[in-house]
């Protein structure tokens, strides 16, 4: 099956259901014809959240704090905890984002895993407030300035092109 296929709820409540019964992972995706990949991730979800988060994947994204963040990858780096127990231990739903915070925690520490702020920074924009016609005169002199070497290179490259398919005369 090619491509992220999205599966109903009834195929993740039917997995957990054959796991219940002590099938495998690689049983369950034969049954349910998936690959063994989405099974494990569903059986991880399962296990570590239960059955309500399992049957709510796909709708919302949980926002963690940054305690429980640096809480759950401290247990697995620090404390040896595995993954799955962690992800039980802390109520973390999906396997991908705590993937995520590990790495940052090793690469780049704590702080890595601090929420970002969204959006465009202030000041990234237009020049806020009134310009002074110095400013406005100055902006505008750039803009020809470039505009005048851009038109130069254009000339000298078509005069260029045109130097090289002349026609010579023969020898």
């Amino acid at each position: 099956m090619a491509g992220n296929a999205l599966y109903d709820v009834g195929m993740r409540l039917r997995a957990a259901e054959l796991h219940d019964e002590g099938r495998g992972r690689a049983a369950i995706a034969a049954l349910l014809g998936m690959p063994e990949g989405t099974v494990r991730e569903w059986l991880c979800t399962y296990r570590s959240a239960g059955i309500e988060v399992l049957t709510m994947m796909g709708k919302k994204h949980t926002a963690y704090s940054f305690e429980t963040k640096l809480a759950a990858v401290r247990a697995v780096v620090d404390e040896g905890m595995t993954k799955p127990e962690a992800m039980e231990k802390f109520g973390i739903a999906s396997p991908s984002p705590f993937k995520k915070w590990l790495k940052a925690y090793r690469e780049e520490g704590p702080e890595a895993l601090r929420p970002k702020p969204r959006g465009r920074p202030r000041g990234s924009g237009s020049p806020s407030g009134e310009t002074t016609r110095e400013q406005e005169l100055e902006r505008r002199i750039k803009r020809l300035e470039a505009e005048n070497a851009y038109l130069k290179k254009s000339i000298a490259l078509k005069a260029e092109k045109r130097s090289r398919t002349a026609r010579r005369p023969r020898s």
